[in-house]
């Protein structure tokens, strides 16, 4: 069984999604996984630097190395 690979209080860094406008690269902290869906794992995360909360893909998604 393949589970996500953050948990929530991890800091990852997200790389920008050409597809999606919404997204923005920066350093995130994960605040929960959310269930499989049909883009695959996907987080609801913090950004840290305006701290808005945004929803995630795993595969855009790397870990802060602090």
């Amino acid at each position: 069984m393949v589970k996500h690979k953050f948990a929530p209080g991890d800091r990852v860094i997200a790389v920008a999604d050409r597809s999606n406008d919404n997204q923005r690269s920066g350093v995130y902290t994960i605040i929960r996984a959310l269930p499989l869906a049909g883009r695959g794992y996907q987080y609801r995360a913090k950004s840290a630097l305006d701290t808005h909360e945004r929803v995630l893909d795993e595969d855009l998604l790397r870990p802060a190395n602090d």
